[in-house]
């Protein structure tokens, strides 16, 4: 069997652009500059979606922050969605020891901000320019903060050759999604048509966008043996 043995299929935005644009009707040759201005707003609006969606595996980085002895509160970048995992490194040679999120209600709730310690809690506030806030707050015998967190995706432009920030098995979802959003401005006849198409491609990759570790619950029955 002869295949291309190859696996660099990557469109750009321009490219998947055009495709959509087939999709609801519009031939290549009809594009205008206001289609491709309206291409990459849609384009924009849906990957901040996305973003809002849910944990979009490859966005997700490890950040570290180095800890000051007597100071709670550290900057974020503001692309940051949201922080997964937190843990706190300490000791030499490094160990690593897991912290909890809480909300800002729980924060508030305790007597002593300034409390000084190992910090067990965090408190991320998701700010225009967010900040995470530890307690009790770090003594100096710990090193570095240091937390997995989502970041949203990147800008989709129509400069060049300029790819979409996301992989290829997502390039489907991208390209129904982009077509029923432009449908509505272009074809108002076909959105409804390419909305479930573009809701199944979308399902289809996020059913993906999992990581594959058995997960266990057990109820905690120790206090019925007391």
């Amino acid at each position: 069997m002869a295949t291309s043995g190859t696996y660099t299929f990557n469109p750009s935005l321009g490219e998947i652009t055009v495709y959509a644009y087939q999709l609801i009707g519009v031939r290549p040759t009809a594009l205008l500059q206001e289609h491709m201005d309206a291409a990459r707003t849609a384009a924009n609006m849906m990957l901040a979606n996305w973003s809002n969606k849910g944990v979009n595996l490859w966005q997700v980085d490890l950040v570290t922050t180095t800890l000051v002895q007597g100071t709670a509160t550290y900057n974020v970048d503001s692309n940051t969605v949201v922080i997964l995992d937190a843990y706190i490194e300490y000791g030499s040679p490094a160990i690593d020891r897991v912290i909890l999120p809480i909300s800002r209600t729980e924060y508030a709730s305790y007597p002593n901000k300034t409390q000084q310690g190992f910090p067990t809690t965090f408190w991320f506030d998701r700010l225009l320019s967010p900040t995470v806030t530890l307690w009790p707050v770090p003594d100096g015998t710990q090193t570095s903060l240091k937390y997995y967190r989502v970041i949203r995706l990147q800008d989709a432009t129509l400069i060049g050759t300029q790819e979409v920030d996301i992989p290829p098995i997502w390039l489907e979802a991208f390209a129904y999604g982009l077509a029923a959003r432009l449908a509505i401005i272009w074809a108002p006849e076909r959105a409804m048509a390419l909305k479930p198409m573009a809701d199944e491609s979308y399902q289809i990759a996020a059913d993906q966008n999992v990581e594959t570790a058995q997960q266990y619950i057990s109820p905690q029955i120790s206090g019925y043996f007391r």
